[in-house]
Formats: structure tokens, C-alpha cells, sequence
């Protein structure tokens, strides 16, 4: 098995250039299962168990959920919750919420945004990832990956939208 997989930058500004480079001419129910399906097979390469979850911004509708090998948590799924949150709350990355807030500095992070006793609802761990729609101001889904190494839940989400956005002749 091959786990090589390249590290995501540190720098917000190089992470949120990253992002906004992604972006999907369409985004359907038939997107995320390829993409789902994508995602699933190259974590494969791993062997820890992870989770992939693919909803809709708008209406929390779940379009792809799966585990990739048996030894996933219902903690894994809490996880996906939490990034989820993180990333349409700020419309951005939970990798890159990490890094902009100091490396993941928790009680920093409820201070700097006043969550008080809501600050557990939030992940500032990489594996949360928005998409994003050509001519669309905000963000229309969430990816999700957990059980790897942060930057690497992160990761490859990226590497993996990339190659996806590539083959369909988008980027």
C-alpha cells in the first residue's frame, strides 16, 4: 500500500489560494458519488479507517458517507460534524482555520471568535473542505474526511478534487 501523499502548505494565504482554485462548474448528487467514490479509493492506500461525507450547504443533505475499512468510531462521525460546521460557519477550510489560528490553538480560537460554551461544535482540524460553484458566491457543499493525520485528511481531499476537476476538464 502507498500512503505517499504530499504536505498542504501552512500559510493561510497560500491554503485559501489553493481553495479558491478549486472549483467545480456543477455540483450534483452525481458529482459527490464519483467524487465520494474518488476520495474512498485513495484512502484505501491507508490503513487507518477513515470516513468520508459529502452534504449539500444549504439543506444538510447527505450525499455520500461511507467508511473506509471496518475500525471507524462513531467519534470519526462527530469529527465530521464539527469540520462541517467550521467550514460553512467561515466559509473556508478547517485546515485553514487551523493554521490562521495559530496552529490549532483551541482555547485561542473560542476567544478570538466568542464561542463560549458552543466551542466544542467546532473543529479547526484539517479534513473539512468547502466547495464551490463557478458563479456562486458561497459555498454549496462540504467534503469531509477523518481518521488520518489532519493535514493528510486535508490532503487529500485536495490532491483528490484536483485530479477529479482536471479529468473533467476543469482546471
Amino acid at each position: 500500500m502507498s500512503e505517499l501523499i504530499s504536505d498542504p502548505p501552512r500559510d493561510p494565504d497560500a491554503i485559501l489560494a489553493v481553495e479558491q482554485s478549486l472549483v467545480f462548474n456543477t455540483f450534483t448528487a452525481d458529482t459527490a458519488w464519483e467524487l465520494g467514490n474518488a476520495i474512498r479509493s485513495r484512502l484505501l492506500d491507508f490503513k487507518t479507517p477513515s470516513v468520508v461525507n459529502i452534504t449539500l450547504a444549504n439543506s444538510d443533505q447527505l450525499l455520500f458517507h461511507t467508511a473506509t475499512r471496518p475500525g471507524t468510531h462513531p467519534d470519526n462521525d462527530q469529527w465530521v460534524a464539527r469540520k462541517r460546521r467550521t467550514v460553512l460557519r467561515w466559509g473556508c477550510s478547517s485546515w485553514y482555520m487551523h493554521n490562521k489560528n495559530q496552529g490549532g490553538n483551541e482555547a485561542f480560537f473560542a476567544a478570538k471568535y466568542a464561542l463560549g460554551d458552543a466551542a466544542g461544535q467546532y473543529a479547526i482540524h484539517g479534513g473539512g473542505f468547502p466547495v464551490r460553484v463557478k458563479g456562486v458566491e458561497s459555498v454549496v457543499g462540504v467534503i469531509v474526511v477523518s481518521g488520518l493525520k489532519q493535514e493528510w485528511d486535508h490532503q487529500v481531499i485536495v490532491e483528490t478534487v484536483e485530479k477529479y476537476l482536471k479529468d473533467q476538464g476543469s482546471r
